[in-house]
């Protein structure tokens, strides 16, 4: 089951499902998909079961919706202080050239030639999918922002005045809420654009918490159900109309070097995304950059990424945001 967000003629939001190739119908009495989800954690209830226990309504032409710019982002919640987006790097196989690369280094010179990505990326290939039950390595980790930096499919992604890049990194994410206990349950999963500066990420790893400060964003819809283990997808960059650039990406725990449950335990370990009724789009990394073909982002160039099983494409024109001049006053 497929579900998303959308606004109607009043401004209210609208949750709306379907299953396969299936029509798009409105859920009755679905007020959000936060909603729906905390009364699923209450309830003891799964998501699925509780959808097709409040039955449905009239059904609506999604595609359409999209193109109007009716589509909101899958999940949101009153607060935006309380959508958290985070991610974790050095997560997929990648080519198997970034691999021989790896091997080489590691049968010349041994591990103190290695950078810190390689040492990172290799505890993964070692120790990301123990066995049932264990706990593996932990990934590299980083943090986006909060709800106000969540950008809703279609719209807009702004790259700061003071950026040096703007580029697409298509993801799979994963998306929970926070039960009144403290307990994380997972809602679904949707593909995403993990939004990034990787130009400042280069001048040093070091930049790499300035470079991931930047919108995200996610949708249009949420698959309710198990990650595929195979997902293949294609990453697309339009300009003027015309296809600039285009490459698949892989992902799901076949084409990874951790386990979902190895990252979700990772992140979730820390009490601070514990806390009841928060929203959190935890991303789960990539190995398909356009910036690693030199391809170079320039403002109203359209980024698509489309996966099967995931519905709808992820599209989000790019922005350059205006220079701000930020001046702190004491009190």
């Amino acid at each position: 089951m497929l579900i998303s967000q959308i606004l109607d003629d009043a401004e209210t939001i609208r949750v709306v499902a379907r299953n396969g190739g299936g029509k798009t119908k409105v859920i009755n009495g679905a007020r959000s998909v936060y909603s729906l989800a905390m009364e699923a954690a209450r309830t003891g209830t799964g998501l699925e079961a509780l959808i097709e226990r409040k039955g449905y309504g009239e059904t609506v032409d999604l595609d359409a919706a999209y193109k109007r710019g009716r589509l909101v982002s899958p999940i949101n919640h009153p607060d935006p202080a309380h959508l958290h987006l985070t991610g974790t790097g050095l997560t997929h196989l990648g080519s198997a050239a970034t691999r021989d690369s790896m091997h080489k280094k590691l049968s010349e010179g041994g591990e103190e030639e290695l950078t810190d990505s390689m040492k990172m990326f290799r505890m993964g290939l070692e120790g990301g999918k123990p066995a049932k039950g264990e706990v593996g390595v932990q990934p590299e980790w980083f943090y986006k922002g909060n709800g106000t930096m969540a950008v809703a499919p279609g719209a807009p992604l702004v790259s700061p005045a003071f950026a040096q890049d703007g580029g697409e990194e298509p993801e799979i994410a994963g998306i929970y809420v926070i039960g009144d206990d403290g307990a994380p349950f997972r809602v679904g999963f949707t593909l995403s654009n993990e939004f990034s500066d990787h130009v400042t990420e280069r001048v040093n790893y070091l930049f790499l918490a300035h470079s991931k400060l930047r919108n995200a964003s996610f949708g249009p819809e949420i698959l309710i159900g198990d990650l595929p283990a195979d997902v293949r997808g294609s990453s697309r960059i339009w300009r003027d109309g015309k296809l600039l650039w285009e490459k698949p990406f892989l992902s799901g725990e076949a084409n990874m070097s951790h386990t979902i449950a190895n990252l979700e335990h990772h992140h979730f370990k820390y009490s601070a995304f514990r806390q009841p009724g928060d929203v959190h789009v935890h991303m789960f990394g990539t190995a398909t950059l356009s910036f690693a073909d030199g391809i170079r982002t320039e403002a109203g160039d359209v980024f698509e990424i489309e996966a099967k099983d995931f519905g709808l494409p992820l599209r989000n024109p790019l922005e350059i945001e205006k220079p701000v001049k930020v001046t702190v006053k004491a009190l």
